[in-house]
């Protein structure tokens, strides 16, 4: 697998990554460090200077110092790791390298002497004639500078990370799914042939092999492809291309759309909060093709796009405007019994329902243990007084719990032996999503998890208690998002 395949390189020369300044590349120019594709080797092709090496190379130093290379990436983004390829430098590689970053929008090479540096890969040895990958601090960059100590030969710079950019609004309609304005392809059903990254390029493809395709899917599947817009926006129109795919481009394409920002991959591959935003349409071979009539969706934050029954496709562009949600708040005061919870989610502004329903869940299960279990204790203790039972059920025949409000004082009994039982087994009470469920379901439900093991069951009443949150957060948005 190809190492950071599930980020960009934001340095490459392709998106527009310069090489701004080199202490030296006598041998070979720095401009190489960014080229696309793996670096090559001719064992018979020389310069006037000597061999002729496809990546930057100073020449041998002979004074105290080292050589430095100054990179403005193609995309600005959070750095995530690197690759220092010293491929074909066997007996002329640096021995060591560290890299600074900066974080200067719009600072060309007559700037770069007010730009602020900061190390973000301290000095490290480098193997020869190969990758060298190393993870980097999560920090934002515009300029990437490159030690090489002392001197010698790299072959590729790779840096990867999310693309970030600050997009203003203005007259004209903006691709907010490109890449060089922050777009990025969060995840999808299959890149068995290329990856989806390639729909947000801002050039189109030399060849099929520059798109995004998947499998041939055994029987016929419905692929799709999750994409994070640059900027919150409102579409104009969407454009999917299916440059140099012939035999093989989908016969469907449809997209959706949700607001949620900063939703995490996984929820939206899950969620059911997709909103349409292109009914499913035909298309062609090796054509573009444009799609003005869209739903009314609103502001969205993340476009998916599917296509039945599999295939490639070339280029994907979401024409619009970058705008600012307007938000709201909520108050989450008796949503969660746990603290923590409640203080990562309290004074904060949403942008939508999903953003809130999304954010929920997310805080809730990256809780400690203890934190969890504080939420399952604010529960009311039922235990097995029958009559505290009886009141609570049967007296909340509209409530989350109205499915016992029928139930014979036989089942009472039932249910508070089971639930004491349950209780002195694994440590807290027992937690169900009860709306909905007679009395005897949720006899049936208790008895059913006393089989589970300690670690088992705490995982079913987290789950649980996220759905009981939900049922309160859904009422607590009503009339709002």
């Amino acid at each position: 697998m190809k190492a950071f395949a599930h980020l960009l390189e934001l340095s490459s020369a392709d998106l527009g990554g310069v090489v701004h300044w080199s202490s030296d590349d006598f041998f070979a120019e720095a401009s190489n460090l960014l080229k696309p594709g793996p670096a090559v080797f001719d064992p018979d092709a020389y310069t006037d200077r000597g061999k002729e090496m496809d990546g930057w190379e100073s020449r041998r130093r002979r004074v105290r110092g080292h050589d430095v290379a100054v990179i403005e990436l193609g995309v600005p983004g959070v750095l995530e790791g690197v690759d220092i390829d010293t491929s074909h430098f066997l007996g002329n590689h640096p021995p060591f390298a560290s890299i600074d970053v900066a974080w200067a929008p719009g600072a060309g090479a007559n700037a770069l002497d007010t730009v602020e540096w900061t190390e973000v890969l301290a000095q490290v040895p480098l193997e020869r004639g190969c990758s060298n990958l190393f993870g980097l601090p999560r920090v934002r960059a515009t300029h990437v500078r490159l030690h090489m100590v002392p001197a010698g030969g790299i072959a590729r710079l790779r840096v990867y990370g999310s693309p970030r950019k600050e997009l203003r609004g203005g007259d004209d309609p903006i691709d907010l799914a490109g890449l060089l304005n922050g777009g990025r392809a969060l995840g999808c059903t299959d890149m068995f042939f290329s990856p989806m990254s390639n729909l947000l390029r801002p050039q189109g493809p030399e060849n099929m092999g520059g798109g995004w395709e998947t499998r041939r899917s055994r029987p016929p599947g419905k692929d799709f492809v999750i994409l994070e817009l640059g900027h919150i926006g409102a579409l104009e129109h969407i454009e999917i291309a299916t440059t140099h795919f012939k035999g093989n481009y989908p016969s469907t394409v449809a997209v959706d759309g949700v607001l949620w920002p900063g939703a995490e991959p996984w929820a939206l591959m899950n969620t059911d909060a997709w909103r349409p935003v292109v009914e499913a349409a035909p298309l062609g071979a090796n054509r573009r093709h444009f799609f003005r009539q869209l739903a009314e969706t609103g502001l969205l934050s993340h476009l998916r796009m599917r296509i039945e029954p599999d295939g490639g496709v070339a280029r994907f562009r979401a024409w619009g405007w970058p705008r600012e949600t307007a938000g709201f708040e909520l108050d989450v005061t008796g949503i969660c019994g746990s603290t923590a919870w409640t203080e990562a989610m309290a004074g904060r502004t949403w942008s939508s329902r999903e953003h809130v329903l999304g954010e929920a869940e997310r805080q809730w299960w990256r809780l400690r243990p203890a934190d969890q279990l504080e939420a399952f204790a604010a529960h009311p203790h039922i235990g097995g007084d029958v009559g505290v039972l009886r009141e609570k059920y049967q007296a909340r025949a509209a409530s989350e719990q109205a499915g016992v409000d029928s139930a014979s004082e036989e089942l009472l009994h039932l249910l508070a032996t089971a639930n004491v039982e349950y209780e002195n087994r694994y440590g807290f009470l027992f937690l169900v999503c009860a709306s909905g469920k007679t009395a005897q379901q949720m006899f049936d439900i208790l008895q059913h998890r006393m089989e589970n093991g300690e670690r088992l069951e705490f995982q079913v009443a987290c789950g649980e208690e996220a759905k009981i949150m939900r049922l309160r957060l859904e009422s607590a948005l009503e009339g709002i998002a």
